[in-house]
């Protein structure tokens, strides 16, 4: 089996509390750093036998650790959507809840740069042409069988990337439901945090410990959504 190394690339946040994320695990006709070069059309018979047999591609974190161990080898997510279109081969994944997952939805995140900034397809060659001229790829893959896609720390190609990341905390509902179930606040107090500011909400506070204690709320919100 094979590798290929690609970056991620404008990570976007929006709607929903899913850890989902979007973009490209290959980019058509792009010379990688290997000297290869993937065509339209490579991945269709892979696709289409996946949807057929319902076995789809891995998600791994860095080639499952090239296999050295079982736990390497455990899925971190699953491919909810995979498909070819202009660009290359289009990704949609679902991080699963664990810790790895957990771990890899906030490497992703981080500002000012995401940690993790690259994907990478594991695949075994079924059809290509080497290169006959000095100018052309060292080999123009045709046909490809898709076996896994990883989040990966180091790039390779430049041209398929990641476009989106889903998370909690863009949609005024997000902040709401995070305000009462994680802070404690009421329904009206979180809409008066929301439309009016924090320091609306203090000013409905009386000066007891009750204060104290909705600063400390204030403050984890801030944290959260800064």
């Amino acid at each position: 089996m094979e590798h290929k190394l690609i970056p991620l690339r404008d990570l976007k946040f929006s709607e929903g509390n899913a850890m989902e994320f979007n973009g490209y695990g290959a980019a058509f006709n792009n010379i990688d750093s290997y000297g290869d070069m993937i065509v339209p059309g490579a991945f269709a018979d892979s696709l289409a036998a996946s949807q057929k047999s319902g076995v789809w591609p891995a998600m791994l974190s860095q080639h499952g650790g090239w296999g050295m161990t079982a736990q390497d080898l455990t899925p971190v997510g699953v491919w909810s959507g995979l498909s070819e279109d202009g660009i290359g081969l289009k990704t949609e994944g679902v991080l699963a809840p664990t810790p790895r997952g957990e771990e890899l939805n906030t490497l992703m995140k981080m500002k000012p740069r995401p940690a993790i900034d690259g994907l990478s397809i594991g695949y075994i060659p079924k059809e290509w042409t080497m290169r006959s001229k000095p100018e052309e790829p060292r080999r123009t893959l045709k046909k490809i069988d898709l076996v896994e896609i990883s989040l990966v720390t180091f790039p390779a190609n430049g041209k398929a990337r990641v476009t989106g990341v889903k998370a909690i905390g863009e949609t005024e509902r997000d902040i709401e439901r995070w305000l009462m179930q994680d802070a404690g606040l009421t329904r009206r107090e979180a809409r008066i945090a929301i439309n009016q500011g924090f320091k609306s909400l203090i000013g409905m506070q009386d000066a007891s410990g009750e204060m104290n204690e909705l600063a400390d709320i204030i403050k984890r919100g801030i944290a959260v959504f800064a």
